[in-house]
């Protein structure tokens, strides 16, 4: 079983109203379970960027500082590969319009 702490915190209001609306719209168990959720996921983002860090840092020492001109390159290569999804546009149908007095 995981050891569990308490802790006293000042959050932003509309922090603690998200939480509130999570556990009152059952997307949370309990207020401390949605802050718990929380951390974890800060927790777990903070253990992915540096371990970044360090293979950017790797990466670097072995082959050269990355250069601008190289990440935009990279950046434009990934935007050509990308599959663009998208939801067809609705086609619109325009009103009939008509003409007073039924004739020519």
């Amino acid at each position: 079983m995981t050891t569990r702490e308490r802790l006293s915190a000042t959050v932003e209001a509309e922090l603690l109203e998200a939480g509130r609306e999570a556990v009152a719209n059952g997307r949370a168990d309990s207020l401390s379970g949605w802050v718990n959720d929380a951390l974890r996921r800060q927790a777990e983002h903070d253990r992915r960027m540096g371990a970044l860090d360090e293979f950017i840092e790797s990466y670097e020492g072995e082959h050269g500082v990355i250069t601008e001109d190289e990440m935009v390159a990279a950046a434009r290569r990934a935007r050509s590969r990308a599959i663009v999804v998208r939801t067809p546009p609705t086609k619109r149908v325009r009103p009939v319009k008509r003409t007073r007095g039924g004739g020519a």
